[in-house]
């Protein structure tokens, strides 16, 4: 099967996954009143799209014949150099040698637990101390280097699948996710309940994994990207302290709320699924826009230095109090780390990557011209 084509609505969507989650840390330095801080803390799910849009690019994007070397150098090419700099610019928010007790978010200095988040290892713990450390939005890269691991050994199970096959290992995902979570209910000191990130979120990136490779067989879901979207936010009224709707809500609140993750990921599957198939069913829509299409370049970086920049807002002007009209720094802030991440994409991120890449091109391309005048000869 051929190299498919790239979907520019599915990276506009990034950049509102990425700014989900700038909200609910906003909440840190200038909250809002409780009616909308009951919504934005749910901001934190805008990881678990990355996760399933992860597995659906990987493998939607994925070309026969390339190896798992090749694979996996452009995976460190892609993320590594970017999370290496924005460490860096973090280290100094949020560690320390003397650090003032007032100052909660930061850490005293241990090269120790640094030098985990310099290899990406700092999320296989679960100790706040350490899953934190370092930049403390970057526990997620340590999530996507094992999804990195194991796509070359997944995706090609998949891939034998038909197209009603990988839908039929997607609701498979979606019913051992469930029975996961009830096995944390029952049991929530258990080794479950207790196993790293990586391995509790696999089924989100594997769920992308079995929607795309539907994909590449020809599915196409005549479904609108609205009603995701407003599953989603019902989904969130309803397990919020929404005043207004309590009397309504707190049946169901009872009965959906400790499966908020697995109805998220679904949801985001949903998502997924229905902007990839209306823009190649020739209808892309607004978040295909160029503007929203380079934001959704410029989401890694943004993920990856937006919390940097709050707390040094927290540092410098302090925790504000809870109102509308820190509406504003919201709004200042959000250009902020938008012009920052567009410099760290922009001079950092993908002149690393092109260069990362062309080595290694270029070593294999020097390897197989070894080879071949080798047997020539």
């Amino acid at each position: 099967m051929g190299h498919a084509t790239r979907l520019d609505s599915i990276t506009g969507l990034r950049w509102w996954a990425a700014f989900v989650v700038f909200g609910y840390h906003m909440l840190v330095f200038a909250p809002l009143p409780a009616s909308a801080a009951s919504l934005l803390q749910f901001g934190h799910f805008g990881v678990t799209f990355f996760f399933v849009l992860s597995g659906f690019v990987l493998t939607w994007s994925m070309r026969p014949g390339t190896t798992k070397a090749t694979f996996y150098w452009r995976r460190f090419a892609r993320i590594y150099p970017l999370s290496l700099v924005t460490l860096l610019l973090a280290i100094p928010v949020f560690y320390s040698f003397h650090p003032d007790p007032a100052d909660w978010w930061v850490k005293p200095v241990s090269i120790g637990i640094l030098l985990l988040s310099v290899v990406l290892l700092q999320g296989w713990s679960r100790d706040p101390a350490i899953l934190f450390s370092g930049n403390p939005a970057a526990w997620t890269l340590t999530v996507e280097m094992f999804f990195y691991a194991v796509h070359p050994f997944i995706a090609p199970v998949v891939a034998r699948f038909s197209k009603r096959g990988a839908l039929w290992a997607a609701g498979g995902v979606i019913a051992f996710a469930v029975l996961t979570r009830i096995a944390t209910l029952l049991a929530p000191t258990g080794w479950i309940a207790g196993l790293p990130w990586p391995i509790l979120r696999l089924n989100e990136f594997v769920l992308g994994i079995c929607i795309a490779w539907a994909f590449r067989l020809g599915w196409r879901p005549k479904l609108h990207p609205v009603i995701p979207l407003v599953g989603l936010l019902v989904y969130f009224l309803v397990v919020a302290d929404t005043p207004g709707i309590d009397a309504i809500d707190q049946p169901l609140e009872v009965v959906i709320t400790p499966y908020a993750s697995e109805v998220v990921t679904v949801l985001c599957a949903a998502l997924i699924i229905a902007t990839a198939s209306r823009e190649l069913r020739g209808r892309a829509g607004w978040t295909a826009s160029k503007p929203l299409v380079a934001l959704g370049e410029w989401s890694f970086a943004f993920y990856l230095v937006h919390a940097t920049i709050i707390y040094v807002a927290l540092e410098v002007f302090g925790l504000q109090p809870a109102r509308w009209a820190n509406l504003a720094w919201f709004a200042v802030l959000l250009v902020v780390a938008t012009a920052a991440a567009a410099a760290l994409h922009l001079g950092v991120e993908k002149p690393l990557e092109t260069r990362l890449r062309r080595w290694q091109q270029a070593k294999s391309s020097a390897r197989a011209e070894k080879k071949s005048a080798a047997v020539g000869g």
